[in-house]
């Protein structure tokens, strides 16, 4: 199928504006929940900062213009009443920007200059060019005028408080054009024979390529998957730092890192059209695996993070994943990624499973990936349902794992050791009508109105149909007209923005449709799947959703939200034959 050149138009204040492989973007939004009048290059390098303040200028005034942005995969246009500036990325540390009958000033974003924060601002005359040296993200930002006059310069070489920065017009009938890097230390004058029109054109060309790759199963009936393609498309960053590899952020908003169980989902969408690249996302925080088997709770740019971790959906999300790829790992993919399942297993029997216990517990909600749930509520050191089916799935996982690597004898260790793990699932935590939690210290049992307590559906074929049958009749009624509440709507603990206490959420969809299908519960998995399909086609790609108004919530540009939309949207349609 072959999209439109210029891409779907989207709201800078929900998305924004890259391309993929680059560390910064084009966006008002310059913090959490902060969203600036003008637009920024924010950086996602050491963290999330807005840079440079880009703004339309009035070329008789000077002062800033009223102009309307737009925006598609490969072009950002303010347009005003008098002209327009339009900015495309030329390559993932570069853009250019080029502007008629209107000018730019392109100024420090921070005021103050200290010895160890704020930008400092300067002429190099090696290069002929203007440049910026950020303290927070360790990087300069060079702005290089290809054409036209600079008007204005503020704060070069100043120290303190100060605007800093440069402003740009063309003459009368005329265009100006400048080029901003973001870059180390130093690198030759920037030069380019390729016209504004030509890098517009091939940054379109790079995402429609992109999309055809990964959703060319998708036509009317899916009228978000260019979306969502390119939200993952652009929120894609180069290996830098502590990223190893290339890597799918979860956003380019402030959720700016990779979490331990969202890149399961983005490794998934991207699998049959992009393998390497999923390859890569599923491998990525097992780079950064420690001596005990753990992976991190987060990976980024400057920092990991191993205070909490993330459940262990990892069997799971690689069994679907091998079956996704378009060519099967190879053997010794295979057995590195055995042996770091198999160490990641054993961190949860051993770190985390109390002496004599069954079953392994969590440390707290955050390690569970549903932080706030109100399963955590009497307690946080608590033996759960869903943690023991993750892990029978990926123990599971790792037998046949051993199997095609013809490693017999553990194999069957691996199958024995999920069939106890059963076993004691059903007989600790199953009641003959819902799971519970335990706490560790207290011995405690309690079920709550939380959707994690059905989460085990995730065992699917695995578990008795009549303990199928009641967790299907409990999700049932967690259903919205835009889909799965986290918390029961009459709960009294149901919070309408209140995180894992009721908005939908992408991953608790897609593991819940993908259990009640494999346990036969095809009726209530196409109902799901349909109320989420829709809820994205209306609300977009957010963290998660307000379960009674559809109102997307918190970071709006989520990855693992957009990858879940591909995967649901696929299935369907290969389902109905599209």
């Amino acid at each position: 199928m072959t999209a439109a050149r210029s891409g779907p138009a989207f709201s800078l204040h929900d998305i924004p504006f890259s391309t993929h492989g680059s560390w910064f973007d084009i966006s008002p939004v310059v913090a959490e929940k902060t969203y600036a009048e003008d637009l920024h290059l924010v950086s996602h390098q050491n963290g999330m900062h807005a840079v440079l303040r880009l703004t339309p200028l009035d070329p008789e005034t000077g002062d800033r213009a009223e102009t309307r942005v737009e925006a598609t995969p490969g072009l950002l246009s303010w347009t005003g009443a008098g002209g327009r500036v339009d900015l495309a990325y030329e390559s993932p540390d570069t853009v250019r920007l080029r502007g008629s009958g209107m000018g730019i000033g392109v100024c420090a974003a921070a005021r103050a200059l200290t010895p160890f924060s704020g930008t400092y601002f300067f002429h190099d005359p090696a290069a002929d060019a203007y440049v910026f040296t950020s303290y927070e993200t360790g990087r300069r930002y060079r702005v290089t005028v290809l054409s036209g006059t600079v008007t204005d310069t503020a704060g070069t070489q100043a120290l303190g408080s100060g605007d800093r920065g440069l402003a740009l017009a063309a003459p009368a009938d005329s265009n100006w054009e400048i080029a901003i890097e973001e870059l180390d230390t130093s690198r030759p004058p920037y030069t380019s024979s390729a016209t504004f029109r030509k890098i517009a054109e091939s940054a379109q060309t790079a995402f429609a390529d992109f999309v055809d790759t990964v959703a060319p199963w998708r036509s009317s009936a899916t009228p978000a998957a260019e979306l969502a393609a390119y939200v993952l498309w652009s929120a894609t960053v180069r290996p830098a730092s502590l990223v190893t590899r290339p890597a799918v952020l979860m956003s380019k908003h402030w959720m700016d890192k990779v979490w331990s169980w969202d890149h399961c989902f983005n490794a998934l969408a991207l699998a049959p059209g992009v393998p390497e690249l999923a390859l890569d996302q599923f491998a990525l925080p097992f780079d950064h695996q420690d001596g005990s088997g753990a992976l991190p709770d987060s990976v980024t740019h400057s920092e990991v993070l191993y205070n909490f971790v993330k459940p262990p959906i990892h069997g799971w999300a690689f069994g679907h994943l091998r079956r996704r790829l378009s060519a099967p790992p190879s053997h010794a993919e295979l057995a590195e990624t055995y042996d770091r399942l198999a160490r990641w297993t054993d961190f949860w029997l051993t770190a985390r499973r109390a002496p004599g216990a069954g079953l392994a517990h969590y440390q707290h909600g955050n390690d569970s990936g549903w932080d706030n749930a109100t399963t955590f509520d009497p307690e946080r050191v608590v033996v759960t349902a869903d943690l023991a089916a993750f892990l029978i799935l990926q123990m599971l996982e790792l037998a046949n794992l051993a199997d095609q690597l013809d490693r017999p004898i553990e194999a069957r260790r691996w199958r024995r050791a999920a069939e106890e793990a059963q076993a004691a699932l059903l007989d600790q935590l199953w009641t003959g009508e819902r799971f519970v939690a335990r706490g560790v210290e207290s011995g405690d049992t309690w079920g709550s109105s939380s959707l994690l307590d059905l989460m085990p559906i995730v065992l699917g074929e695995h578990l008795p149909g009549d303990v199928t049958g009641r967790l299907a009749d409990h999700i049932e009624a967690h259903l919205t007209p835009y889909g799965l509440a986290t918390e029961l709507p009459t709960s009294p603990h149901y919070l309408a923005d209140g995180y894992w206490r009721g908005p939908i959420w992408a991953p608790a969809t897609v593991l819940i449709e993908d259990g009640l299908r494999r346990a036969g519960h095809h009726r209530l998995a196409d109902d799901i799947s349909g109320r989420f399909r829709a809820l994205c086609e209306d609300h977009g790609f957010a963290e998660n959703f307000d379960a009674l108004t559809g109102t997307g919530l918190r970071d709006r540009a989520y990855t693992w939200t957009a990858s879940s939309y591909l995967l649901l949207a696929e299935a369907h349609a290969h389902r109905v034959g599209r």
